[in-house]
């Protein structure tokens, strides 16, 4: 039997004693971090959202297994934020709806949220009416004609059955009753709201396919009630992706377990204070690449070196060498040695120790 089949669904119970020190701790953080940031300069602030808003879209996408292009996500990020950014690149109808939905969700989070508004995200998500090959409805509510919605894993023949959403024919009556809750105001700490949200959308699981996504806008949005400002400065999707196991342990658990969500709540605060617990880490690099640029604004700098430097200052993975230069900036080999021996006698890069076979280069230590 899942929580939904229960007599007195949806009115969960909790132990808010159990909760209180975990949910004052994350209250505490929360502050913190705003506070952080009402003192920085607004291009540090702009920054900060801009990466983490970029986070949020891809690894909410990634949980579910679909890898975005995060270059893509970032710029359409900032054009529709009025963002000015280096090195911009169009995106993809897919990317587009991403973070429309996202948008839409953590920007307008004082609007109600709705039947038509639910729709609208859907249909974001999948504007070629299919997910995959396979067509699916879209805009709209699962029907009947689709079958059962159920979570599944394994082999085709030997699939194991984690969760079976309630049927077709109930998802009126119970998003209408989730929307009743969640836009009218409640004694319920609005952290908490945003836990019990999540779970409670994804549990209906209204759509064919999406749901995860849209359950953790959906949270975010309430989260960005918490926080009292359209600025998002840490990544809850981010924190789910280092341990999605655990996450997917924990809602199968809930599903099949009472009404008592104790455990659930307990697991998301600990996953939100865990998501803060980098962003001090994220803001300290974003004031030092805010520090580099100012330093370096009446610098003469090409697009390619300005997109390089971007590159560098975000924690680049591995060595740099002219031929990845030249790959990543789709230029020639001797174009890339140039820029980087411009760079070199501007004093921003240098040589790195060692080097072996090919000459290896790093951000100068003076920068």
């Amino acid at each position: 039997m899942y929580i939904y089949q229960l007599k007195d669904w949806p009115n969960f119970t909790w132990d808010a004693e159990a909760l209180l020190t975990r949910l004052g701790e994350v209250r505490h953080r929360q502050g913190r971090i705003l506070g952080l940031m009402s003192s920085a300069g607004f291009k540090i602030n702009e920054t900060a959202v801009l990466d983490t808003l970029t986070l949020d879209v891809t690894k909410s996408s990634e949980i579910e297994g679909e890898k975005l292009n995060s270059d893509q996500v970032r710029s359409s990020i900032a054009r529709r934020l009025g963002i000015e950014l280096v090195g911009a690149v169009s995106a993809d109808r897919s990317v587009e709806g991403v973070v429309e939905m996202m948008l839409d969700a953590t920007q307008k989070y004082t609007d109600e949220l709705t039947e038509d508004r639910l729709f609208g995200w859907h249909s974001a998500l999948f504007p070629s009416g299919r997910s995959g090959i396979q067509k699916i409805t879209v805009g709209d509510w699962r029907t009947v004609e689709n079958g059962p919605m159920q979570v599944v894993s394994g082999a085709m023949g030997r699939e194991k059955v984690h969760f079976e959403a309630p049927d077709a024919d109930q998802l009126s009556a119970e998003m209408e009753r989730f929307l009743q809750w969640f836009n009218a105001p409640s004694d319920t700490d609005v952290v908490l709201k945003a836990a019990v949200a999540h779970l409670w959308f994804v549990t209906i699981h209204p759509f064919d396919d999406g749901n995860g996504r849209i359950a953790r806008a959906i949270a975010d949005m309430q989260l960005a009630r918490a926080d009292r400002t359209p600025q998002r400065f840490y990544s809850m999707s981010a924190q789910i992706l280092k341990d999605k196991t655990a996450y997917y342990d924990i809602l199968e658990q809930t599903q099949k377990g009472g009404l008592d969500i104790t455990r659930w709540l307990s697991w998301f605060l600990d996953c939100l204070f865990y998501a803060m617990d980098h962003t001090e880490e994220t803001l300290s690099a974003i004031a030092s690449r805010a520090v580099f640029w100012e330093r370096n604004r009446d610098t003469l700098l090409n697009s390619r070196q300005q997109l390089m430097l971007n590159v560098l200052l975000d924690d680049f993975f591995g060595n740099l060498t002219s031929s990845k230069w030249a790959k990543m900036t789709k230029s020639s080999p001797d174009t890339a040695l140039r820029d980087i021996q411009d760079l070199m006698e501007k004093g921003i890069l240098e040589k790195a120790p060692g080097g072996g076979r090919n000459t290896t280069y790093r951000l100068s230590t003076e920068v």
